[in-house]
């Protein structure tokens, strides 16, 4: 799920399993340019997918180069990207979805899908759900994906992997969750 502690190990069971019928696709999450790189290269089967932070505000430009490049799939993670950052209030958006008679958040999730990103979006609300898959009546036109492209700030909505006090954070949850499990256990087994 992240590029950290011993990915190779997880990543070589993940192909054992996948070797043996188990899996049908295997992957990795947030591997960035140079950690995709890495496993692509080392590993005996290239990772299918990578689910990464994607949406207009952080369109994963270079990202998306190395996951073609390596026939890897993108799959977003956060297409409305939580809707941080006025996304569905976005004027462009709601232009561009103005003429299709489409939300902004449909402009979003087409967007994506004709950059030939998977979009997984995430709802519990059942109008919603039936607008995001209602994307495949439209086609959003060249001018629309420039305007939508001029949109990137190239800056995650939540937290970069790069950052190394997001790492040690993360080192720390994760100590804290094996420190818990483990107090679990223990009490489960009086």
């Amino acid at each position: 799920h992240q590029p950290f502690s011993d990915y190779y190990g997880a990543y070589r069971a993940l192909e054992e399993l996948y070797n043996e019928g188990v899996l049908r696709a295997i992957g990795v999450s947030n591997f960035y340019p140079d950690r995709l790189v890495d496993i692509a290269s080392f590993a005996n089967i290239v990772p299918m997918v990578n689910q990464v932070e994607t949406h207009v505000l952080n369109q994963q430009k270079v990202a998306k180069e190395y996951m073609d490049k390596y026939g890897v799939q993108c799959e977003a993670w956060a297409p409305f990207g939580e809707g941080r950052g006025g996304l569905f209030e976005n004027e462009t958006l709601i232009n561009i979805g103005k003429k299709y008679g489409k939300t902004s958040a449909q402009v979003m999730l087409r967007w994506n899908i004709q950059r030939g990103v998977v979009v997984l979006p995430k709802s519990t609300h059942r109008e919603r759900m039936i607008q995001n898959i209602d994307v495949f009546d439209f086609t959003l036109t060249d001018e629309d994906m420039t305007a939508i492209a001029a949109l990137d700030t190239a800056t995650s909505s939540f937290f970069s992997h790069y950052d190394p006090a997001m790492v040690e954070w993360f080192v720390k949850m994760v100590k804290e969750r094996k420190k818990n499990n483990r107090s679990e256990k223990e009490t489960k087994n009086w």
